[in-house]
């Protein structure tokens, strides 16, 4: 099984990766700040306002240590990779499944399976938490469940899509009631994306940004090309098999982080902003606090209920990916979701 490897999170304005024999060396202002061995590394994220030696960036391809650049507030800029690992018979098999109505619906409706029942599972857990109290939440989860059993049955693409969003509004319409600071500060009234226009959607965004990082490099590990999806079909610089994937994973790994980052009053609203344009961000010391919860939960281990293993949070994209190319290659009758319990 792969270790769980670091990501580097690169924050500091004008900072300056280079390359030192076998290590990464973060610097700024001329002065050192950190040095780390390569191969405890499996990513590294910058943001804003921060350089890389083109010696370190080849060192990180050859690696297969992937760098990727974001904007200040987490907006992604691009990426630098080495060359695509695995064997090309397997991304042929992932273009003609693509390319197959029927192929692409069965492996679409896996995906939203596991993304319905795991936002149901979080909502549960509130319930569970706090004796049942929220009719409109209990409603809610009764309704996903209903459109769990409507997955069941053989659908379009264009069909799951309707699915995917009917649930989606379920799921963010009670959003807002399982927010136990429920204070101004984190008001939620619905889904904003492109900008998000509150402190909760900023968060959201974010976490699901840094996600979307990590299930694009995991697809990319085993051979996959994360661009060519089955729910989200092909559209020039859009990942559409890593947003496929992460759908799974969305109310594990990044609904309950965010969740947990403010009902534990780990942020607050003090460290959001609202720019001209109405979108909101978040400030650096607010930034780390959210990079190091989400780096914490991907330490956290559960039992995978396919693979009947240990294994830390964070390997969910590696190993969901492994089952999706062990599917297209035939050795899986199905593509099995990521159920959480």
């Amino acid at each position: 099984m792969r270790k769980l490897l670091n990501t580097l999170y690169v924050t500091a304005q004008g900072a300056y990766l280079s390359k030192e024999r076998e290590s990464l060396v973060v610097s700024v202002a001329r002065e050192v700040r950190l040095r780390v061995p390569i191969h405890t590394l499996d990513g590294v994220i910058c943001f804003g306002n921060v350089l890389c030696s083109p010696f370190l960036l080849g060192f990180c391809a050859e690696k297969n240590v992937e760098v990727s650049f974001l904007t200040a507030h987490g907006r992604f800029l691009t990426r630098v990779s080495g060359p695509v690992s695995g064997n090309v018979l397997l991304r042929r098999r992932q273009y003609r499944a693509a390319d197959d109505e029927a192929a692409s619906a069965d492996i679409a409706r896996s995906c939203l399976i596991g993304k319905v029942a795991n936002s149901r599972t979080v909502l549960q857990r509130f319930l569970r938490d706090h004796d049942g109290g929220d009719e409109k939440v209990r409603q809610a989860a009764a309704r996903l469940k209903n459109s769990l059993d409507r997955l069941n049955e053989r659908q379009t693409v264009d069909e799951l899509r309707g699915v995917e969003g009917d649930c989606g509004r379920e799921y963010f319409a009670v959003f807002g009631n399982i927010i136990n600071n429920r204070s101004g500060d984190f008001g939620f009234e619905t889904r904003s994306r492109r900008p998000p226009l509150d402190n909760m959607n900023a968060l959201l965004s974010f976490l699901y940004t840094l996600l979307a990082h990590d299930t694009r490099s995991a697809l990319e590990s085993v051979g996959l090309d994360p661009a060519v999806g089955f729910l989200h079909r092909d559209r020039p610089g859009r990942y559409g098999l890593a947003l496929d994937m992460m759908e799974e994973f969305r109310p594990v790994l990044a609904d309950r982080t965010a969740l947990s980052l403010v009902n534990l009053k780990i942020v607050s609203g003090d460290g959001f902003r609202k720019t001209e344009s109405g979108a909101v961000v978040m400030d650096d010391d607010t930034r780390k606090k959210v990079l190091k919860a989400w780096q914490e939960r991907k330490k956290d281990e559960i039992v995978h209920p396919f693979i009947n293993e240990k294994i830390s949070i964070g390997l969910l994209p590696f190993v969901q990916s492994l089952l999706l190319a062990r599917h297209l290659r035939g050795y899986l009758e199905a593509y099995p979701p990521f159920i959480w319990r």
